[in-house]
């Protein structure tokens, strides 16, 4: 696979997939989205691989997916093209909790947005204990592409996370409301996550495919599927929606940053300290 900005190797079972664009932090972009599609494939279609084990080079697993989707196709709307694009991120996404091989995220520096959803939707994530966690989706105007959370953390967990925003998710508190499985120091990581995905590859391949499906059909059942549809609908409104608001928040973010926009939506609430 002639990949750019995605790493896959073999390591007997074990497929290991890599973000590799450590100097955005590894924001997926669309080639990316691309490219982790194919790295599933070829993982999934290889009957000598048993799990697949997801990372990211650099100084963070992943700080989302990128802000910045590109432009549309001639003839093809704004409006459009942000659907489209939003479309292939929740598919992307759901390409990890379909995969009938065991998933395995091993998360370090910084775990966010659409990029903790898959994170979130992977059968066991193992954290380092310096990664931070968070949805900052609405503080930038944006929609939660896979609204996976409330299935995996529960309505209150949920709610604080994706209504406040906040970046500053610790490990520990990753670890106590569900969203992931073991915090473990930095330097371990990736030798525990290689232990566990080892361990997996020992167990019959039938086995834990079936017991996978049961797995995820205990909440599919409940009507998780129809409900992360309509939520992706909700999303696609709020990238499309331009309101006084949000239009000068974008302008100020595409001319002077993140951190500059994030200023001006401050000063408009001065009777506001935040804690």
């Amino acid at each position: 696979m002639a990949a750019t900005l995605i790493e896959f190797e073999k390591r007997g079972p074990v497929a290991e997939i890599r973000l590799n664009r450590p100097e955005k932090l590894n924001a997926i972009n669309s080639i990316m989205v691309d490219e982790l599609g194919s790295a599933l494939d070829q993982a999934e279609l290889d009957e000598n691989i048993r799990v697949i084990l997801l990372s990211g080079n650099g100084r963070a697993y992943s700080a989302g997916f990128d802000l910045d989707m590109g432009n549309p196709q001639e003839g093809m709307s704004e409006s459009e093209f942000i659907g489209q694009e939003l479309k292939r991120s929740f598919d992307l996404i759901m390409r990890f909790w379909d995969c009938p091989k065991p998933t395995i995220a091993a998360v370090h520096g910084y775990c966010l947005g659409s990029s903790m959803e898959i994170s979130a939707v992977c059968d066991i994530t193992i954290a380092a204990d310096d990664c931070r966690f968070g949805a900052p989706e609405v503080r930038f105007g944006s929609g939660i592409v896979c609204m996976i959370l409330p299935w995996v953390v529960g309505l209150k967990n949920a709610n604080e996370i994706l209504l406040e925003g906040s970046t500053k998710i610790d490990a520990g508190r990753a670890q106590a409301i569900g969203l992931i499985n073991r915090v473990v120091p930095a330097a371990n990581l990736m030798d525990e996550a290689r232990s566990l995905a080892g361990e997996l590859s020992l167990n019959d391949p039938l086995a834990v495919r079936l017991t996978k499906k049961a797995i995820r059909r205990t909440v599919e059942i409940a009507g998780m599927r129809q409900a992360l549809a309509e939520a992706l609908e909700l999303a696609i409104e709020i990238e499309t929606t331009d309101t006084p608001e949000s239009r000068t928040f974008n302008n100020i973010l595409a001319s002077d940053g993140p951190k500059a926009a994030l200023a001006w939506r401050a000063a408009q609430r001065p009777d506001f300290k935040k804690r």
